[in-house]
C-alpha cells in the first residue's frame, strides 16, 4: 500500500519493528520519485505508537491518510492456546489498531483526512483451529464500524477493509510473532491475490471513504455466507475439524 499511495503522490511514512524493511520500501518509494520516511514502532506498546504519530507531524505538519495494518495469525485449536497466546493476538491486532486510530484522530480532524483499518474475511467467516485470529479480526470489524459513526461529525471516514487470501509476509510470522521466512505459506495458492492489485483495490476504497470493503472473488463469497447462510460456513467447518482429527 506504501508504494500504491506513493504512484499517487503521497508523501508515505511506513512504520513497523522491522527497521531495515522499513528502510527498504523508503527507498523503493524514492525510487518512485516519492517522499518516505521510515518511524520505526511496535504498536504493542502505547508510547511508541504515540511517538510514531508525532514524528509524521513533526516531518511533515500534518496527516491526510492514517491506515492501521498490524497484524499476525496466532494459529491453533482453543484448548491448545494459552491466554499469552490470546493476548499476544489480541494486542497487535486489535490493541495496536485501536492505538494507531487514538493518536492518529486529533491530526485526522484538521485534515478532515481518511482513517482505515485492515481486518479479514476472517472476520466474518470461521474455520476450525484459526479461533484467536478470526476473533481479533471479528473486533477489527466492530472497531472499525464504531469508529466510522462516532468520526463521521468531524469528516473524517473510516475505512474497514476485508480482503481474502492476499500474498504477504503474514504466513512466515509464527504464533509469537517472530518472522520466519522458512515457514510454508499454506494458504491456498489458486485462491492467492497479488500485492498491488490488492493495495490498488484498498486505497480505492480508501479514497472513496468507503466504510467497508470486502475484496478478492472468494473474501466476497465466503462474507455471503457468513452473514446470510452461516449454517453453510458451519457444515463446512464440522467437516474440516472432522478431517484433522487423527483416525
Amino acid at each position: 500500500m506504501a508504494l500504491e499511495l506513493a504512484r499517487r503522490g503521497a508523501r508515505v511514512a511506513v512504520s513497523g519493528r522491522r527497521g531495515d524493511r522499513l528502510q527498504e520500501v523508503v527507498e523503493q518509494i524514492g525510487a518512485l520519485g516519492g517522499e518516505g520516511l521510515a518511524v520505526p514502532c511496535d504498536c504493542t506498546e502505547e508510547e511508541q505508537v504515540r511517538d510514531a504519530v508525532a514524528a509524521v507531524i513533526e516531518a511533515w505538519d500534518q496527516l491526510d491518510v492514517a491506515i492501521a495494518n498490524a497484524g499476525f495469525a496466532v494459529g491453533g485449536a482453543v484448548e491448545e492456546l494459552t491466554a499469552d497466546d490470546w493476548r499476544r493476538q489480541l494486542d497487535v491486532n486489535v490493541v495496536g489498531v485501536a492505538m494507531t486510530a487514538r493518536y492518529a484522530i486529533p491530526h485526522l480532524r484538521a485534515t478532515r483526512g481518511r482513517l482505515a483499518l485492515v481486518g479479514s474475511v476472517s472476520g466474518l467467516a470461521y474455520v476450525p483451529n484459526n479461533s484467536a485470529y478470526q476473533a481479533s479480526k471479528a473486533a477489527v470489524l466492530a472497531l472499525g464500524r464504531t469508529l466510522a459513526m462516532e468520526l463521521a461529525p468531524d469528516g473524517i471516514s473510516c475505512t474497514t477493509l476485508q480482503p481474502g487470501f492476499v500474498r504477504s509476509e503474514i504466513a512466515q510470522v509464527d504464533n509469537q510473532g517472530r518472522f520466519d521466512p522458512e515457514r510454508v505459506d499454506r494458504r491456498p495458492q489458486a485462491l492467492m491475490w497479488e500485492t498491488e492489485p490488492a493495495a490498488r483495490r484498498m486505497i480505492d476504497a480508501i479514497e472513496r471513504r468507503r466504510v467497508e470493503h470486502t475484496f478478492t472473488g472468494h473474501g466476497r463469497f465466503a462474507a455471503f455466507l457468513g452473514r446470510h447462510l452461516p449454517w453453510v460456513i458451519q457444515l463446512a467447518g464440522e467437516r474440516m475439524a472432522h478431517q484433522k482429527r487423527p483416525s
